[in-house]
């Protein structure tokens, strides 16, 4: 991106580096050189000829990039999720349909669709794995998601009956562009699924499903997180929609829980912020936390230990529980914290059981379970509860905890939530 300021102007990966100073920017094109000057700048392309640029108007403003009185940006985004989900999904339902606009791919090449591909990066592809098990659930596609960086090595076979999904809030990041542009090739149709308008991700594919989050500043992702996969959801009932295969009244009871979401999350932030501020205080000094989750509870446990390791550093893994007497038990003792994914779903029984077994190891368990459930409370040290959802939208309410876990455990430790180290907003290399 090229910011263009008076007297000055800027390079950058994506906007926020300058919308401080600037809100016009222009959009750099692949295979074009820019001339920066404190005078302006020049578009040339790969043959030396000028090529004009128009100058657009960035809508977010100058308050959406201050702290706003809280005392950092991830806290105040976190706080930010209902109204990114609102934002996301509220306009986009009502008596029972989905409507998502034009993203570029018919209602006809929806139900023509063989198979769904997802790929991302990072929190990314955690937000496609919650989107596979509804996708799945509600419309009979199979789904597959891939890390997009090992996507784009494998050997491509897919072809015109399949529908690949980029996610990437930035639209910029380089693995999942190249897998994207692998997937046209290969006839594909290619759908992407970002935050930025004119992001290079909105020119490789070949229809758009805008998320609505606003601008993001904490390099960790958490409003972004949960309006992707809110689009997501949005996506596989229109699927389910165009394709018959849920009754009415279950996507009339769907559509509901989603249009309810913002003020469920607004109540989840309020009620888990003074436990898991406690808790992040007794854990400060954790050598090593454990997340477990089943099913759609999976992809929660991996994004929550995704947001520890990133502005804790603390050495954290992610198991689906079943497995972990393959392997991940031996690192239990008295001193573990563990967190589990506890919520309603057709396995919790079985979480349950493996929530048992660490216990039996002496390790403290942190439980996030639904409202009116009080099983939970037999096999945990802490339970943090979300209010009661369709059981395969429970992941936005079950991740706020998590987030908040992974902040309070940073903070009491001293360390800087939104700049962690080595980290980068975009990621724009391999």
């Amino acid at each position: 991106m090229v910011g263009v300021g008076e007297g000055e102007n800027f390079i950058a990966s994506a906007v926020p580096a300058f919308l401080l100073d600037t809100r016009r920017m222009q959009v750099v094109q692949d295979d074009e050189i820019v001339v920066v000057t404190p005078e302006g700048t020049r578009f040339i392309d790969a043959d030396g000829g000028a090529v004009a640029r128009e100058v657009e108007e960035v809508s977010w403003d100058q308050e959406t990039a201050e702290k706003a009185g809280y005392e950092t940006f991830m806290l105040k985004e976190i706080h930010e999720q209902p109204d990114a989900v609102a934002e996301t999904v509220v306009d986009r339902l009502a008596h029972g349909e989905v409507d998502l606009g034009d993203i570029g791919v018919t209602d006809d090449e929806l139900a023509r669709v063989r198979r769904v591909l997802v790929v991302a990066c990072g929190t990314a592809y955690h937000a496609g794995v919650v989107a596979r098990y509804a996708i799945e659930e509600w419309s009979g596609v199979p789904v597959g998601v891939d890390i997009a960086s090992e996507f784009r090595y494998r050997k491509p076979l897919f072809d015109e009956h399949d529908l690949v999904i980029g996610i990437s809030q930035s639209g910029e990041t380089a693995d999942t562009l190249a897998a994207m542009r692998l997937a046209r090739e290969c006839g594909a149709k290619v759908l992407a699924v970002t935050n930025v308008m004119g992001s290079q991700a909105t020119r490789d594919s070949d229809g758009v499903l805008f998320t609505r989050a606003g601008l993001e500043v904490g390099v960790a992702a958490t409003k972004t997180f949960v309006a992707q996969v809110a689009a997501m959801y949005l996506f596989g009932l229109k699927l389910a929609r165009v394709r018959g295969t849920l009754e009415p009244e279950v996507m009339d009871r769907l559509v509901g829980d989603l249009r309810r979401m913002p003020d469920a999350l607004a109540r989840v932030i309020e009620t888990a912020e003074a436990p898991m501020r406690a808790a992040g205080e007794q854990f400060q000094d954790a050598t090593f936390f454990l997340f477990l989750g089943r099913h759609v509870g999976l992809p929660v446990a991996l994004e929550g230990a995704l947001k520890m390791k990133e502005i804790s550093y603390v050495p954290t893994d992610a198991y689906a529980a079943g497995e972990m007497k393959h392997g991940p038990i031996a690192l239990l003792d008295e001193h573990t914290p563990v967190v589990g994914v506890a919520t309603e779903s057709p396995v919790l029984d079985k979480m349950l059981s493996n929530l048992s077994e660490v216990r039996a190891r002496g390790a403290h368990v942190i439980a996030v379970a639904t409202e009116g459930d009080e099983r939970v409370a037999d096999y945990a040290e802490q339970v943090v509860l979300v209010p009661r959802t369709d059981w395969l939208l429970a992941p936005l309410l079950a991740i706020v905890p998590l987030q908040l876990l992974a902040y309070y455990v940073a903070r009491a430790r001293g360390l800087n939530v939104d700049q962690p180290r080595n980290l980068a907003k975009t990621v724009t290399v391999e």
